[in-house]
């Protein structure tokens, strides 16, 4: 008789433009079917939010949670808590895999109350240990992980310093967790000359690119005064923001106010174009996981100019692909401008760093990973 395949639920509490949605839907589709049999529930974006799964990933099948998505509020969040317990007693998954911080609290509880035992896994693309909260709403975050952890068969953790982290504040013991990379479709090899005509981008100058939502923990506000350092310095660069977000009229505004060498794209789909068309790229957050754009930008061969936060370290080893900086726009700019003015070192550093995500960051291998990690808890 034909082995079953392992039912897998993945929830995850939105699909916005991100990372996390990229790896989830990434996994819809990589997976084995005749292997691994997935079903995914998640909830809404915010209205300033672009939704992955209907502006990149259409062809990713989802069951929608009204009150799963960010925004908390206790009557919707009881309301999706109850719709989840019902809907993980009509599929009776093997494993019930969740992402992302609420729907991993909601998903957890959830398998817990639907009266079937299953294995669960949650992965941490980041944390909220820094950078979201203070005091004692940290220590309420630390506590519910906690509690979870006990309860969790495999803590996933998408980089090293996040594993770390998240150990240091007692969620967990070592011997839960894995640490898996995310994996990537090597992009298609595009003509630089072709796309910067595309994009009408100007000759003689340095394009650095960003790739990310405009909200307060990737500090766009660092950007614009790393972009006014660009300009006080006279440096023959200009910064491309591909994002949107709750800061993205704010930071326009600023920009054209003090006439900053920085232009905003919104939201984009051709992000494997913009990096083919630019020199470097740039990441100025007070925290990360490990961000899946940074992992494109090696991909297209570009060197990295980043804060030293969260798994970027994993991506970018400092002074081999990259630059890693403290917070402050000097320090961050003084990584730039050495790009900036010497080509050749972009092209040594650009050249390591795509040979780093080919080895580390394939899809292939987290497809294998999780494929593996599966069968291993149907066992």
């Amino acid at each position: 008789m034909a082995k079953q395949p392992v039912r897998v639920v993945q929830i995850i509490a939105r699909m916005n433009v991100g990372g996390p949605a990229v790896i989830v839907a990434d996994l819809m589709r990589s997976l084995d079917k005749g292997a691994v049999e997935q079903t995914l529930i998640t909830g809404y974006c915010d209205e300033n939010e672009a939704d992955y799964l209907e502006t990149v990933a259409t062809d990713v099948k989802a069951t929608r949670i009204a009150g799963l998505g960010r925004s908390v509020s206790l009557i919707a969040d009881v309301r999706a808590f109850f719709a989840l317990v019902g809907m993980l007693r009509e599929l009776r998954p093997d494993i019930v895999h969740t992402h992302t911080a609420k729907a991993g609290v909601l998903g957890r509880l959830a398998s817990m109350l639907a009266g079937r035992k299953v294995k669960r896994v949650h992965t941490f693309h980041g944390h909220l240990l820094h950078g979201y909260f203070s005091g004692w709403k940290v220590r309420l975050v630390i506590a519910i992980e906690k509690f979870l952890a006990k309860r969790t068969d495999v803590l996933l953790a998408v980089g090293n310093k996040v594993k770390d982290d998240l150990l240091a504040a007692g969620i967990g013991k070592t011997d839960q967790y894995k640490v898996f990379f995310p994996g990537l479709k090597v992009p298609k090899k595009f003509e630089k000359a072709k796309v910067r005509a595309a994009l009408d981008m100007e000759d003689g100058l340095t394009y650095i690119a960003f790739v990310g939502r405009l909200t307060q923990i990737k500090r766009p506000d660092r950007l614009l005064d790393v972009a006014a350092e660009i300009k006080s310095r006279g440096l023959k660069a200009r910064i491309i923001v591909a994002g949107e977000g709750d800061l993205f009229e704010k930071s326009k505004a600023r920009a054209n106010d003090q006439g900053l060498p920085i232009t905003f794209l919104g939201w984009r789909k051709d992000i494997s174009e913009l990096f083919a068309a630019s020199d470097i790229a740039v990441l100025t957050s007070d925290n990360e996981g490990i961000p899946l754009t940074l992992i494109q930008a090696a991909q297209a061969g570009l060197p990295i100019v980043a804060t030293e936060v969260g798994s970027i370290g994993d991506i970018v080893i400092h002074e081999s692909n990259g630059y890693l900086t403290d917070t402050s726009p000097s320090a961050i700019t003084d990584a730039l401008e050495k790009l900036i003015i010497d080509p050749v070192l972009r092209q040594i550093m650009g050249t390591a760093g795509r040979e780093r995500a080919v080895r580390y960051f394939s899809l292939e291998k987290v497809s294998q990973d999780h494929t593996e990690l599966y069968q291993l808890l149907h066992r």
